[in-house]
């Protein structure tokens, strides 16, 4: 059974979370944590750039890709059914068992349901253009 670390130090007030099997997403009124079983993504909603329906190209095959080194492993999966955005983010903060680490400008594909992304559009402060 995949266990999640734990989200430790939510800036701001929780609004709204979400758990899957294999990912999670949680948004408070500051941030935006997308989890993994072995890792949790931090991202500052001041930090999104931009966030952009993404639709694989035509013909694509769902993805999995799994990765194993020595700081564990990750498997990742896109399925239809479920809308998926691209994220661009200026910095991101990394918590895994081994530390934690920053990513500068970052580019995350996640699929997200429809009331957490008009939470993370409400609280960060972004405008839809047409």
């Amino acid at each position: 059974m995949n266990e999640f670390i734990k989200i430790k130090g939510l800036e701001g007030e929780l609004k709204i979370s979400h758990k899957k099997r294999d990912f999670g997403l949680t948004v408070s009124t500051q941030e935006l944590v997308f989890q993994k079983p072995h890792a949790n993504y931090h991202i500052r909603l001041e930090d999104i750039i931009s966030i952009l329906p993404y639709e694989p190209p035509s013909g694509a095959r769902p993805i999995t890709f799994q990765k194993r080194g020595a700081s564990g492993s990750e498997s990742v999966s896109m399925h239809s059914g479920m809308p998926h955005y691209c994220l661009y983010v200026k910095e991101a903060t990394v918590h895994n068992r081994s530390g934690i680490f920053r990513l500068d400008g970052a580019q995350f594909v996640l699929p997200i349901l429809r009331d957490l992304l008009l939470a993370i559009s409400q609280y960060g402060g972004l405008k839809s253009i047409s």
